[in-house]
């Protein structure tokens, strides 16, 4: 029996040593995801750019850039619902939209994200940025007396946070609860706020938009980045002392509003504070990047950087508008100044494709050839198909319904993605993208630009992309066949569990 008993624990010690021997073998993940940054912002993409993004061009020089690559909305919070779950963000509750910096969670419970995926397969996971995606904030009783803080709903900032980055697959947190332009103004470390707010932030116009709210001393706005650079690179640093492999997803607070760059920044562009916050996002970057490469893990690292959707800048095509240079109050350039969004029609929250076509630069020393190009439709939602490829995890049902696996894509085979990529709005509109078909299921932006439109609401839309990427020929009338086709397809994927 003695002999036995030794026998399975010595089974037990080596199927413990095989397994982490496999989680060794697999890649450090790093995901870098900019807030509201356009195509067109990113030099290596955008030639005609004023804007230096000299990190940015050398990720894509070193890996693969994919010139098809879209957000699975035109807005931030079903984005990230997106990128985290393999799901479109209109299978959850929220149909249209986002959520504010104090909005309950969206996730699930139980609901798999890569992070509780990849923890599972032997990873060390963290968090450091913009969540937005809803917590279960402390509400303080009535009994309790508090300060009154304008557009606060009575937080209790002492409290625990019951459902945060934490709760759903992050081993570690730091950041914000929403966008850098909503309250509350207070850091959030794992389950808790790092401080007590003390003053009451103004409301502000653009460029430097906020809502008025409670903010802590410590929290100070054109800071912010330069603070979750410091977490980044830290948890980095710290993990590279560690023998499991890491995944760090990093969700920059920029260029979203506020465009408040720091004043180290200010006046490094011809293009006004849009321009300079452009140029702090890239250092950044290039920070995180440096971080990396002085932990000695650049070699070990997949590196995925991309946005959560296009930039909010307008275009403007008549040379005698003023714009954002001649008056930093304006949302918006003239088009031969700069194109925030490159060829592509609308903007941030739009079914066009300036709303949701976004820069996508993979690095992978050794998998990746150095300065690729990818042309493929893909969509943010296969990161996490991708990410369980990697690692041999299965994907069970409810799980990850509309992801597909790019990973023979960065590998440099030549494929298509397994089904059509679904657009959506922040109206709600839909778009199905199908080879060099995409069909607007709505007559306009259905997000900022005008005519808005409305969903469903003919006549649709419809688009070769393979001939014109600026969406300037409506071509439905022509193909009447192919616009029932299409809607037939979005409707069988929409009302199916599974996009394929």
């Amino acid at each position: 029996m003695k002999r036995l008993c030794r026998s399975l624990v010595l089974v037990s010690v080596a199927l413990g040593c095989v397994i982490q021997s496999l989680a060794d073998s697999n890649p450090n993940v790093l995901v870098l995801l900019a807030d509201d940054l356009g195509f067109g912002d990113v030099r290596i993409l955008n030639a005609d750019s004023r804007i230096p993004t000299p990190n940015l061009d050398q990720l894509a020089a070193e890996g693969m850039t994919f010139l098809d690559a879209h957000s699975p909305s035109g807005v931030c919070t079903p984005t990230r619902y997106g990128l985290l779950t393999g799901r479109y963000c209109w299978r959850s509750r929220l149909k249209r939209g986002v959520l504010g910096g104090y909005s309950p969670p969206l996730l699930e419970t139980g609901q798999t994200t890569i992070a509780s995926m990849l923890q599972e397969h032997g990873y060390r996971t963290g968090a450091v940025g913009k969540w937005h995606l809803g917590m279960e904030l402390p509400v303080l009783s009535d009994s309790v007396s508090r300060t009154e803080w304008s557009g606060d709903p009575g937080i209790d900032f002492g409290g625990v946070i019951t459902d945060s980055p934490i709760h759903h697959g992050f081993d570690s947190y730091f950041g914000v609860s929403a966008s850098l332009d909503m309250a509350p103004y207070v850091y959030i470390r794992n389950d808790r706020f790092t401080k007590r707010p003390t003053l009451q932030q103004k409301a502000m116009t653009f460029p430097h938009f906020v809502r008025q709210g409670p903010r802590a001393d410590d929290f100070v706005i054109d800071e912010v980045l330069d603070r979750l650079t410091e977490e980044a690179v830290t948890f980095i640093h710290q993990a590279s002392e560690a023998t499991k492999p890491f995944f760090l997803y990093v969700p920059l607070t920029g260029p979203h509003k506020p465009a408040l760059p720091h004043e180290r920044f200010r006046g490094t562009t011809p293009l006004g504070e849009y321009g300079d916050f452009v140029a702090q996002v890239d250092w950044t970057i290039g920070k995180i990047l440096e971080g990396l490469s002085d932990a000695k893990l650049a070699n070990e690292t997949l590196v995925i950087f991309t946005s959560d959707n296009g930039s909010y800048m307008h275009r403007y095509d008549k040379p005698e508008m003023k714009d954002h240079v001649d008056d930093m109050s304006i949302q918006g350039f003239r088009e031969e100044r700069h194109r925030a969004n490159g060829p592509f029609r609308g903007t941030k929250a739009d079914i066009w494709e300036a709303g949701h076509h976004v820069p996508f630069f993979a690095r992978w020393p050794g998998q990746i050839a150095a300065g690729t190009q990818c042309h493929t439709t893909v969509c943010l939602t296969d990161l996490f198909a991708t990410f369980a490829e990697i690692v041999g995890a299965s994907i069970g049902d409810g799980e990850a319904e509309d992801s597909f696996s790019l990973l023979s894509l960065l590998r440099g085979d030549s494929s298509e993605r397994g089904a059509p990529v679904i657009h959506h709005s922040s109206a709600g509109m839909f778009a199905i993208r199908e080879g060099k078909w995409k069909l607007i299921l709505g007559n306009g932006s259905g997000g900022r630009q005008a005519p808005r439109g409305k969903a469903f609401q003919r006549p649709y839309q419809l688009f070769d992309m393979g001939s014109d990427v600026a969406e300037s020929r409506d071509l439905a009338g022509r193909f009447p066949e192919i616009v029932e086709r299409l809607t037939a397809r979005l409707d069988a994927i929409r009302t199916s569990s599974r996009a394929y």
